[in-house]
């Protein structure tokens, strides 16, 4: 596969749908994705994830901004296909062709050799279902066919919308080590998902908005190191140590459980001042922020486009 290395680039991105007000679906949206990493997009239903990647595409034009893929718009690319792999869906098949007639056809169309067509058969491991026809794939199994279909081209970026729906557990973990090696060979990689566990074990960056709008983009582990640690902790006394915590200022609410979230003493020093206090615990357990948790954090109260 191609190993030039091939940046991605959304400028002052907004997309307006309609006429007069509209639906603003993105607004002055800005990142860049990296070559040789794995970058998550993520935001919820609605927050206009799927329009910036079309507006990448060159499927959807923007309002204002612009969108580059090595410094050039989607439609100024001259063999797209050799340059990026896209995989926004896997719907787009005819289910009466099967998944070798399905790639030959798009090889064809690019001038790809279909030689081609069984390497990327043997890559996404549907070389034993190749001669199928489509319509009786699994939903996993069309996954594996987009993504086959992306990377026909050999490119140099890969862009994939919900590439983990459908899959079972040892799916998941293939498409794991799959895309950790395409970043490994410098291709740049912009996933995105609503697999927050996943996401967290495979992605180097993320890039997370909320009504069309850039909350958070960086290295993933830096995602939670301004956010403060919280201690869960139980006890059959909840409003004396509610009330001893307070005095001592930190932060106290109550979960749905009935258990006390803390932020701003630490677990040892929540456990002393209940001892000296005579307090019986019952679960005293410092919570590490995971990206669900940040995730969930940082886009409350969405309500956005979609």
């Amino acid at each position: 596969m191609s190993g030039n290395s091939v940046a991605l680039e959304v400028r002052s991105l907004t997309k307006v749908f309609g006429r007069g007000d509209g639906v603003r679906a993105v607004s002055d949206l800005s990142f860049r994705v990296e070559p040789g990493r794995v970058t998550g997009f993520l935001g919820p239903n609605g927050s206009g994830k799927t329009t910036t990647l079309r507006c990448l595409l060159g499927l959807v034009s923007p309002t204002s901004g612009e969108t580059l893929v090595g410094g050039h718009p989607y439609r100024e690319l001259h063999a797209p296909l050799h340059v990026v792999g896209a995989a926004l869906e896997a719907s787009g098949f005819h289910p009466g062709r099967t998944a070798r007639g399905h790639l030959s056809v798009v090889a064809a169309s690019a001038g790809i050799s279909g030689s081609r067509v069984t390497e990327v058969l043997e890559l996404v491991g549907l070389a034993a279902d190749g001669h199928r026809k489509v319509g009786g794939y699994s939903l996993g199994m069309r996954q594996r066919l987009s993504l086959a279909t992306a990377l026909l081209g050999e490119p140099s970026v890969l862009i994939l919308d919900e590439p983990a729906n459908g899959l079972d557990p040892e799916g998941i973990a293939w498409l794991r080590n799959f895309l950790r090696s395409l970043a490994a060979e410098g291709r740049t990689v912009l996933v995105s998902s609503h697999v927050l566990s996943e996401v967290q074990l495979t992605v180097d960056d993320v890039v997370i908005i909320r009504k069309g709008q850039l909350v958070n983009y960086g290295a993933l582990e830096d995602l939670s190191s301004g956010m403060a640690a919280r201690v869960l902790v139980r006890s059959p006394e909840l409003d004396r140590l509610r009330h001893a915590l307070e005095a001592a200022t930190a932060s106290v609410a109550v979960d749905p459980t009935g258990a006390l979230i803390v932020t701003g003493m630490n677990a040892p020093e929540i456990g002393a001042l209940a001892n000296a206090q005579h307090i019986e615990l019952h679960q005293l357990h410092s919570q590490e922020h995971d990206l669900e948790a940040v995730f969930l954090e940082l886009t409350s109260s969405e309500g956005g486009a979609a």
